[in-house]
């Protein structure tokens, strides 16, 4: 009997079980941050391949057009709701241009060139969603403005309009009046807006006089906060989604100054916000990769202005009169979910990982296409 009791095996004690628990646990909170950060390294690696996809799509299209496309098709379209012409308006963005060039064939023969974006002709197409459009990383999922498909990569629309506007990669065509889109606000046929600007769209690889290696292409962007939503705050955790507005003073409301110290106080200006102040339009940001319009640069592209994963600041008072979408001075800012900057695809097709911490002066460098900067190896 003592001798069976002797070879009974002995259980654990409740402290080794808590001791034997505590350490599990301990191992998995380890190991948690571990996975989540494959996780994020994998969804990064998507989105810089979305990117070098868009690049890719770039050249091609440049082999065949021997031009990068245009931000817009701007006064393509012959038929749309505005009452004096069809193309005042939403025009294919440069998305739909490049759908041959990312196997999306069969969605862009079904784009009704003849119609504006916005209309019910283009609306399958304007409703359907791509990946490729779309980074992994970013998760909201819900669409800015329903039902429009959203995208979270951009053109680049260049350095800090106040600056010099126009001066990016991803810029709107060259645009004269003709004689089927007359009378617009009395403009006469031949009549050039932006003026005999050599700028603007369209431009080849030889454009890029900068170098194709130091100037970027494409970047990504949040997807802005929905209109179901209420909007973000700047000391909000979701305030990269927003839009917020400034009214500066003086030649800080317009464009083409050629003052760079008037950038620094709208850079100042923005990021200096009350913590309470609220979004205005922060649903406009990628909210369609249809829809492409000259002056609202807040839908499908960015400025290499305000430094990366910084908030998005409008002109309310800007001289154009369009700045609450964008206009030619806005300061829309590249953001990402990626921890410490952003992904920029190159004019090159490279694509780089451009750090929150890179300096404004060779932030704003890396945006034109035409400036003359000179950039060190490790100035991003």
């Amino acid at each position: 009997m003592c001798e069976a009791k002797c070879r009974r095996r002995r259980g654990f004690t409740l402290i080794e079980l808590l001791v034997v628990i505590a350490i599990i646990a301990v191992l998995i909170a380890l190991l948690l941050p571990a996975v989540q950060s494959a996780r994020e390294a994998a969804r990064r690696a998507q989105c810089t391949n979305n990117l070098k996809q868009l690049g890719l799509a770039v050249h091609n299209y440049h082999s065949t057009y021997n031009a990068l496309p245009a931000e817009t098709m701007w006064m393509g379209a012959t038929y749309g709701a505005q009452s004096l012409s069809g193309s005042w308006g939403w025009n294919a963005s440069w998305p739909v241009c490049l759908l041959p060039n990312i196997e999306q064939g069969p969605l862009y023969n079904a784009y009704n060139q003849g119609w504006a974006s916005d209309q019910p002709q283009n609306s399958t197409v304007g409703y359907t969603a791509i990946a490729a459009f779309l980074c992994p990383s970013d998760n909201q999922k819900v669409r800015p403005n329903y039902p429009w498909a959203p995208m979270n990569y951009a053109g680049n629309q260049g350095g800090p309009g106040i600056i010099r506007h126009w001066s990016g990669t991803i810029e709107t065509p060259f645009t004269c009046s003709t004689s089927n889109q007359i009378p617009i606000n009395g403009w006469g046929v031949g009549t050039c807006w932006w003026g005999a600007d050599s700028n603007l769209a369209y431009f080849g690889l030889e454009g890029v006089t900068d170098g194709s290696s130091n100037t970027a292409l494409f970047s990504e962007k949040l997807l802005g906060a929905s209109t179901s939503d209420p909007n973000p705050t700047i000391s909000a955790s979701n305030a990269k989604r927003g839009i917020y507005l400034l009214n500066p003073s003086g030649a800080g409301s317009t464009y083409a100054t050629g003052n760079p110290t008037l950038a620094i106080q709208n850079i100042q200006l923005c990021n200096s916000q009350a913590g309470t102040t609220a979004s205005n339009t922060g649903w406009l940001l990628g909210f369609s990769w249809t829809l492409g319009y000259p002056w609202h640069g807040a839908v499908n592209r960015y400025d290499h202005y305000n430094t990366p994963n910084k908030v998005t600041c409008l002109i309310q008072n800007e001289s154009t009169g369009s700045g609450l979408w964008g206009g030619a001075a806005g300061l829309v800012t590249p953001t990402s979910n990626h921890p410490g900057g952003v992904n920029v695809c190159f004019t090159d097709g490279s694509v780089r990982f451009v750090k929150d911490s890179v300096g404004a002066q060779a932030w704003w460098a890396i945006g034109t296409r035409n400036g003359g900067e000179t950039l060190s190896s490790d100035s991003y």
